[in-house]
């Protein structure tokens, strides 16, 4: 009994370079498991079409014209179509892959990656997979780094302690007996620490607190 070969993989490919479209579609086609349903020069053509076609994987470029590659990313989360896309760049900037996996990207490659390196990112991204290059991952964790750092608020010294106070279960009189302060001023401090992390109580405070890394 003959084994079953496995399902082909679809893809719509949209890059506004004819010559580098060509070469990825040319490259798609000849592994055998992938078939190049659609190409666009635009995003916004591109959008289209995979709306239409609904592939398993899209391969776009970064920066087009109409829509670039983000745009039609984040219409295609926002709608819920079942395609996965493969984000190709020229651009390497540790900004940009974070955006793009941010939005919802499976997958991010730089242009100067090998046409195999391609094939086998569209079959692992078809796969469930997540597909970065060493290259770029640790630009990527930095990025990561100085966004999360940015997004935290710096807490005065004495709102730290009021915060750590709330995190050991100590009531506002317990912390201010601790911190031989008066129990006024400690809510001050506390009230201070609730509009930096924008939550209203001491419990969501602390879960914030540490959802942000500001404890242990």
């Amino acid at each position: 009994m003959a084994t079953p070969s496995p399902p082909r993989i679809r893809v719509v490919i949209s890059d506004d370079h004819p010559l580098f479209r060509e070469g990825i579609s040319r490259a798609l086609q000849l592994s055998g498991f992938i078939d190049v349903v659609a190409e666009a020069e635009n995003g916004r053509d591109a959008l289209e079409i995979i709306r239409r076609e609904i592939p398993q994987v899209a391969v776009l470029d970064l920066r087009m014209p109409e829509l670039d590659g983000i745009a039609v990313l984040h219409a295609l989360v926002r709608d819920r179509v079942d395609t996965r896309v493969l984000m190709l760049s020229a651009f390497t900037d540790s900004s940009s892959v974070y955006r793009a996996l941010e939005e919802g990207a499976a997958g991010f490659l730089t242009k100067d990656s090998k046409r195999s390196e391609v094939v086998e990112a569209v079959r692992a991204i078809s796969q469930g997979k997540t597909v970065v290059p060493p290259e770029v991952t640790g630009g990527l964790a930095d990025e990561i780094r100085m966004r999360r750092s940015q997004n935290s608020p710096t807490l005065s010294e004495r709102e730290s302690q009021v915060l750590n106070g709330m995190a050991r279960g100590l009531s506002i009189p317990q912390i201010a007996k601790e911190l031989i302060l008066g129990t006024s001023t400690v809510k001050t401090h506390a009230q201070h620490l609730y509009e930096k992390l924008q939550v209203s109580d001491r419990a969501a405070a602390v879960a914030e607190a540490m959802r942000r890394g500001l404890l242990e």
